[in-house]
């Protein structure tokens, strides 16, 4: 953390999340989680936290800056979970068309979301940056999923029965070297 310029007070509650809910129910762990990063960081464009218009960041660095976009809170939330030691095959990171200003709105931007799969054909549970509480899919109709990834491959699509496309996930570039700078951080 003091490599990244950051405070280690956050650090510390972090680690402590981690530590006091390693036994805690998954519903605990799923909002202890998102609460936390939705509470702890403040979101602003990759452009002004990095300097660069897309930069995926670790849970480090987003911790550090106390700041993130979609992306980040959804890879601190992500790996949070994976030391939690939610399974990865439970896990996906979903990018999505989020349509804002109501039911009508024909405003969409691209966003990202972190998908819970309680069991292998469950709906999924949503955690997102923009809405506080943890909503099942189909109560997010704001949402429309483009693919969804995580440590195992890329999907088309994000229903639970998505198929794993090929070649794992070496065709996102952003992903393999966020990988490797969490690993040296210590994630796996």
């Amino acid at each position: 953390m003091r490599a990244f310029g950051g405070e280690e007070l956050i650090f510390n509650e972090w680690s402590n999340l981690i530590l006091s809910n390693s036994e805690a129910s998954i519903d605990t762990k799923l909002q202890k989680v998102n609460n936390f990063f939705n509470r702890k960081l403040t979101y602003v464009e990759d452009i002004e936290a990095w300097g660069q218009s897309d930069y995926w960041a670790t849970p480090l660095e987003s911790m550090a800056k106390r700041k993130a976009d979609c992306e980040d809170f959804v890879i601190a939330k992500y790996f949070s979970l994976r030391n939690l030691n939610v399974p990865d095959a439970q896990l996906r990171l979903i990018y999505v068309k989020a349509r804002f200003g109501g039911v009508n709105s024909t405003i969409t931007q691209a966003h990202m979301v972190l998908a819970y799969y309680p069991v292998a054909d469950a709906e999924p549970l949503i955690l997102d940056n923009l809405i506080s509480d943890i909503r099942p899919a189909s109560r997010r109709s704001d949402l429309s999923p483009i693919f969804s990834f995580n440590g195992q491959g890329i999907f088309a699509g994000a229903a639970s029965n998505a198929t794993l496309g090929p070649g794992g996930t070496s065709r996102l570039s952003r992903w393999q070297d966020l990988l490797e700078r969490a690993k040296k951080e210590g994630f796996e």
